[in-house]
Formats: C-alpha cells, structure tokens, sequence
C-alpha cells in the first residue's frame, strides 16, 4: 500500500489519506489506513491515529509516531486549537458569500443505518464556511469547521441546504446507482505544538473537474 506523506518528522506523519480507503478496517475485513502502519514506525507501541476521516473523504490524516505526541494532539484537537480547512463541491448554492453553521448534530439510527441529524438535542457543533466558486448547478465552498463532531461538514453543508456533491447520507447524491465519488477533501491542517505541524493536500483526481467548472485552476493552486 502507498499512502503519500504529505509532512513527517519524528512525532508524526500527515498521510494523504486518497479516497474511498477507511481508517479501520471494518467488520468485513478489506484493506484500511492502519494496514500502512508497519511502514511508518518499527517502533512497538503505535503509531495511532491522532483523528479520523470518513472513508470517503480524501486528505490530511494526522497520525501520531509516539505516545507523547499523540496526547499533545488529542489535547489540541479536544481544545478546538487544531486548524482544519476542507474543500466541499456541493449541489446548489448558498444565499451569501460566507457564514457560519451553528446548528447541534445528533446521532440517529434506523433500519437504513445511521447519520447524524442536525436540530435540538445534539452536541454543539459550528462551522464557518466561504464560496470561493461556482458553476452551473454546483458551488466550491471552503468550510473551517471549529468542532470536530462525526459527519460535521457533510451534516452542515446539508443543513445551509448545499448537500456536498457524491454524498449517499445527506442528500448531495451518490445512491443506488449513482457513482459519483463524494467531493469532499481534508485540504490543509495545522497544529498549533512546539514545532507546528502543517499540511496542505493536493486536490484528488475525482474532484479536478467539478472544481474547474467552478473556477479552480489547477495549474496555480
């Protein structure tokens, strides 16, 4: 397995997790981000993950080489000091140039499985997000979520009512018989430690032509 690094050094590495590969191999087995763990450190505790991505969703994982740094990054993530910047293609287009999302998420499970809805009665989450494109039927929006909760940038691009393109769960397509890959991309990361950890990762394959249409020129960015 070849996961790209995107920054290394001897606390942690930051993959450039691609596209449709979990972070765990689920109850069915198949290949997952901690298969490539062995490559990463001969050391024998670790490494750990030190968050998580969905497995659809391409870009910096930020996995930790030692216990020590694995707390320093739990405790900035925990805080809300951890920046986290993600590129959505999503369906339709927002009433304003930029905002916020202040909407709780609560997870909610059924026979069709589980998402989390956004309403009363969930978890604070917020997020701030700015339209950097559009074109056609679809926008380019940059999101910077200050809350970490599971699903929170699918959840609340839904909830400004611009399901992120691809999207099966949340309204943005991607179905039975739909083989759109979800465009959404963990862009750039930085952790606020002593030394910083910074990322930026490159835009996936799946996604180049939908961010064309709205403006993104790859050559320059």
């Amino acid at each position: 397995m070849d996961i790209p690094i995107l920054f290394t050094d001897s606390r942690f590495v930051v993959l450039d997790k691609p596209p449709g590969l979990p972070v765990h191999a689920g109850p069915r087995g198949g290949p997952s981000v901690e298969d490539f763990f062995p490559v990463l450190s001969r050391r024998r505790d670790g490494p750990w993950l030190a968050h998580r991505l969905d497995a659809d969703t391409s870009g910096c994982l930020v996995v930790a080489l030692r216990r020590a740094a694995l707390h320093e990054a739990q405790a900035a993530f925990a805080e809300g000091r951890v920046e986290k910047t993600y590129w959505a293609v999503v369906r339709g287009a927002p009433a304003a140039d930029a905002g916020a999302v202040d909407v709780p998420l609560r997870r909610h499970s059924d026979r069709h499985g589980w998402r989390m809805l956004a309403g009363p009665g969930g978890q604070a989450a917020v997020s701030d997000w700015r339209l950097l494109g559009r074109g056609g039927d679809i926008s380019w929006l940059e999101v910077r979520p200050r809350t970490g909760r599971t699903h929170q940038v699918r959840a609340h691009c839904a909830a400004l009512g611009c399901p992120v393109l691809g999207d099966p769960v949340y309204g943005g397509g991607g179905g039975e018989g739909d083989t759109i890959r979800l465009h959404l991309l963990a862009r750039a990361i930085t952790l606020p430690l002593e030394p910083p950890v910074a990322a930026v990762a490159p835009v996936p394959v799946h996604m180049h032509a939908a961010l064309a249409v709205c403006g993104w020129d790859r050559l320059s960015r």
